[in-house]
């Protein structure tokens, strides 16, 4: 659930001490690092406990927030006044801005290292109690949009182990602070862009359903609910799946199974292709495939192609569909390769990592295996 507009996934961040970083230097988003383990407590009904004391800065003095605000209230038919009023409550949160910097060059990413970190004891026997008290609605939304359990299963469980770790930072104060003071970075402008319209999203969204936008719960990046939507996601694809006559990320796990069902669904998933998503495969010592690497979010490439520039799978592949070649580093070890098809990016579009979307095919299976699935 960092990077899309309509897909960014992120948990919780704890304010009094730097994110950690794996050994292999790359920083995993909080709600996808180890967590010890605490006693189970009941769900809770409200908002989780805000877990940092944000700086006042006086966001309403500084001229490209007043022209936001401007802006909003014109389009969206918002009382200027009542922005003033909410503005003088926001926060300025700097373990956003320390969370969203890129991680430290110099170090080689590991594969095998983050998939130990997704797809471990904790995530699995969660699934399988989530999956069995969940299962009509995950039968329900496979019928309806064509995604299969396993692999809702699997992006709940890499999102929020399940809805344990949702994020303990106002929306509002990340999303502002994120808007109008994000860190030095290549795409500074554009990402500042990209939160200013998450932020009016969250607005409307919180007018939309009557509820106070400092009540909103989320990521350091602004991200809400068991399924981690952004909040311009939640207002494209959120779905009341469970009837109760509104839609809650947070509390209802059908609204959560409908609503991920729905992006997948929005975002090219084709409910016919057969097979896995993925196959090992093997390249060879020429490196006439490696044009083929890097090639985008998309599946271009029929078996044949692959075949002639040096990629073999062990199984064979149905020749109808098309694929991309997938490379998912190992540290000092040797990379891995994999043929994905178009399901596969599709889960890409949650979020933009190859191993992303590889965590969540191989958690949603191993938690189907521990439920004796075949």
């Amino acid at each position: 659930m960092k990077t899309l507009m309509t897909a960014l996934l992120l948990g919780t961040a704890t304010l009094s001490q730097a994110a950690p970083v794996d050994p292999y230097g790359y920083k995993l988003p909080p709600s996808m690092q180890p967590k010890k383990k605490a006693a189970t407590a009941a769900k809770k009904k409200g908002p989780p406990p805000v877990d940092y004391v944000g700086e006042f800065v006086n966001f309403g003095d500084w001229k490209e927030v007043r022209s936001f605000l401007d802006e909003v209230a014109t389009r969206d038919g918002f009382e200027r006044a009542e922005l003033n009023t909410l503005m003088n409550q926001v926060r300025y949160v700097d373990s956003a801005v320390q969370l969203v910097k890129p991680a430290p060059p110099g170090k080689p990413k590991n594969w095998q290292a983050y998939s130990r970190l997704i797809v471990d004891p904790v995530r699995i026997d969660n699934g399988v109690k989530f999956w069995n008290e969940n299962r009509d609605a995950l039968e329900r939304a496979e019928a309806l949009y064509g995604i299969p359990a396993e692999i809702l299963v699997g992006i709940i469980g890499v999102e929020t182990v399940y809805g344990r770790n949702t994020g303990r930072f106002r929306v509002i104060d990340a999303l502002t602070t994120l808007a109008f003071s994000y860190p030095e970075a290549p795409q500074r402008t554009e990402r500042m862009a990209f939160f200013r319209g998450e932020l009016e999203a969250a607005l409307l969204f919180a007018r939309q359903n009557g509820i106070d936008p400092l009540s909103l719960r989320g990521s350091f990046a602004g991200a809400i609910g068991m399924p981690q939507f952004m909040p311009s996601s939640v207002m494209k694809y959120a779905v009341d799946f469970d009837g109760s006559g509104k839609i809650d990320l947070l509390n209802s796990s059908g609204d959560a199974i409908g609503s991920v069902a729905a992006f997948l669904a929005a975002h090219g998933w084709q409910r016919d292709l057969g097979g896995p998503l993925v196959y090992a495969a093997a390249v060879s010592p020429n490196r006439a495939w490696e044009a083929m690497i890097n090639q985008g979010l998309s599946a271009k490439y029929r078996a044949p192609e692959l075949t002639a520039a040096g990629v073999t799978t062990t199984v064979p592949v149905p020749e109808q569909q098309n694929y991309g070649l997938v490379d998912l580093q190992n540290g000092a070890e040797p990379t891995e390769y994999w043929l994905a098809n178009n399901n596969f990016f599709a889960i890409t579009q949650y979020n933009r990592s190859y191993f992303y979307a590889m965590s969540v095919v191989e958690l949603g299976r191993a938690v189907r295996l521990a439920r004796g699935g075949l």
